[in-house]
């Protein structure tokens, strides 16, 4: 039908050595996992393309080895690595460590607009997102092991302000990603769960005087695609190929599910109520922090646990959720579907979420608690020589005025509740709350410049961060301030004058109560 359709095999050979390939992913969503088979079968043979830069801005694979990145850990292949996230492709995650690549770390929402900053020749992307965190060069400089050395970030100054100009480099393959294409090339998304930065990836490898090569699953007829319904036009791209479907999951977990790409509409009952449990009793308290029609980010685990609640409280209508891949209401599917979402309203470009996240649209956002110091910084990314890259998290939580931290007190902590009082069962094997985290994901100090207000949530106690300081606001009902608290920190906290007990009634099989205090 087209000379723009040919073999992944001989797509695959279009690759030169040395070159840069970036890809959309979240996931295995909008991975062109296809090609990555192809450089992986063409390197086993011939030992080429070696020493190529490879860029993606999100989650890669699906945690079990062999998927996405893990397709290029063979020695040689890939010589630089720019990712928001490698937590999901465990092979690759060893390679960093093991410096077999250089490894650079950077916001998720940073690469998602890197591109457009390539596609216009702009100058680099000029931002304040990772100020004062790893990502700034007067702490790591987004470096994610010792054998990157090269400074892809540098600060500068404009208008008296600081601010982080992470440098431009060309695309010189970009590898997106839809569900059909017609033989110019023109690209739909019917099935995929969003449109990512599929657009503007593609328009840096076009400006660079690079290659697009878009994964489909079928060849439609030209003109059989609806003009509006083109992600991405023809003009843009070079090759076609077409995916077996193994290679061609929607999410980490399924396949093809109509109702994560909205395609139909599914019943919001369907959903299950939480377990009364510690997770249920954060969930509750990061709930409270909710205002009538507030515009919400929820991460991965533990946070998703407010949407519940939400909706068993029949607050659902009081709050829109959104998700960094695009989706704009609706509910967030959960575990390894994370990032689609059921019923939503709207789905943007990846990029433009994070467009409006980074100009403080949110009202609120909730995210999870790995570790935090006494400073209040927390850190999701780097954890002994493991790295994994903050995704979003950066964006987010440094731009949103209302963040609320969830998590347990300690690692392993587990807890029962009788009698609407917390009973630890066992302490944990690790603390949370250090002296200093080992990587700085949020900046408490910017937080406090900026006049950001942030509570740290466990199930034991509740924090604020005030005056640059951790500070305890409340205890549960039943817990020792001493024993269950003050010894599980490597610090010690402030402690408010009018230290207070948790809200008791959530700690309560039934509750009730939350669209009180939220409509209050």
């Amino acid at each position: 039908m087209s000379n723009k359709v040919i073999s992944y095999k001989d797509a695959a050979k279009l690759i030169k050595d040395g070159a840069t390939v970036a890809t959309t992913t979240f996931g295995l969503g909008g991975l062109s996992e296809q090609m990555l088979v192809g450089i992986e079968e063409r390197y086993a043979e011939e030992q080429h393309p070696k020493g190529i830069t490879f860029v993606n801005s999100s989650g890669i694979g699906n945690n079990q080895p062999g998927n996405g990145l893990d397709h290029l850990v063979a020695e040689g292949l890939v010589k630089r690595l720019i990712s928001g996230h490698i937590g999901s492709s465990p092979l690759m995650g060893q390679a960093v460590i093991n410096n077999q690549v250089e490894s650079y770390l950077f916001p998720q929402g940073v690469i998602t607009q890197l591109y457009r900053s390539i596609a216009g020749k702009k100058p680099g992307l000029i931002t304040k997102v990772g100020l004062k965190t790893y990502a700034d060069p007067r702490v790591e400089g987004a470096k994610g092991n010792t054998k990157a050395t090269e400074d892809l970030v540098e600060l500068v100054k404009l208008n008296g302000e600081e601010w982080l100009n992470y440098k431009n480099f060309p695309i010189d393959v970009a590898l997106v990603r839809g569900t059909y294409a017609d033989g110019k090339g023109n690209i739909s998304i019917e099935r995929e769960t969003g449109k990512l930065e599929s657009l503007p990836l593609a328009t840096a490898a076009r400006n660079s005087g690079g290659i697009v090569i878009a994964q489909v699953t079928k060849i439609v007829e030209n003109g059989s695609i609806k003009p509006k319904d083109v992600s991405v036009p023809g003009i843009l791209v070079d090759y076609v190929i077409v995916s077996e479907p193994e290679n061609h999951y929607q999410t980490m977990g399924t396949q093809y599910n109509p109702a994560l790409s909205g395609e139909v509409r599914v019943p919001v009952n369907g959903f299950k109520s939480m377990k009364f449990d510690v997770r249920k009793i954060v969930a509750r308290r990061a709930a409270m922090e909710l205002k009538p029609a507030s515009v919400v980010n929820l991460g991965i685990g533990m946070p998703d646990g407010v949407a519940a609640v939400a909706a068993e409280e029949g607050l659902g209508d009081e709050l829109t959720l959104t998700l960094e891949l695009g989706a704009v209401g609706g509910t967030p599917a959960t575990g390894l579907d994370f990032g689609a979402a059921f019923n939503p309203e709207a789905i943007i470009d990846h990029q433009a979420m994070f467009d409006f996240y980074d100009g403080g649209g949110l009202d609120l956002t909730v995210l999870g608690l790995a570790q935090t110091d006494e400073k209040g910084n927390i850190n999701v990314s780097k954890f002994g020589p493991r790295v994994t890259g903050p995704g979003g998290f950066i964006n987010i939580s440094q731009n949103t005025r209302n963040i609320v931290f969830v998590g347990t007190f300690t690692v392993g902590g587990k807890a029962t509740i009788e009698d609407g009082k917390l009973v630890i069962t066992e302490q944990g094997k690790a603390k949370k709350f250090l002296k200093q985290v080992e990587q700085i994901t949020f900046s408490g100090e910017y937080a406090s410049e900026n006049e950001q207000n942030v509570l740290y949530v466990t199930e034991r106690a509740v924090f604020d961060l005030n005056e640059g300081k951790m500070r305890l606001i409340e205890i549960a009902p039943g817990v020792d301030l001493q024993k269950d608290i003050l010894d599980w920190m490597d610090f010690e906290p402030v402690i408010a004058e009018d230290l207070k007990e948790m809200n008791p009634d959530i700690f309560k099989e039934t509750w009730g109560k939350l669209k009180d205090i939220v409509l209050k």
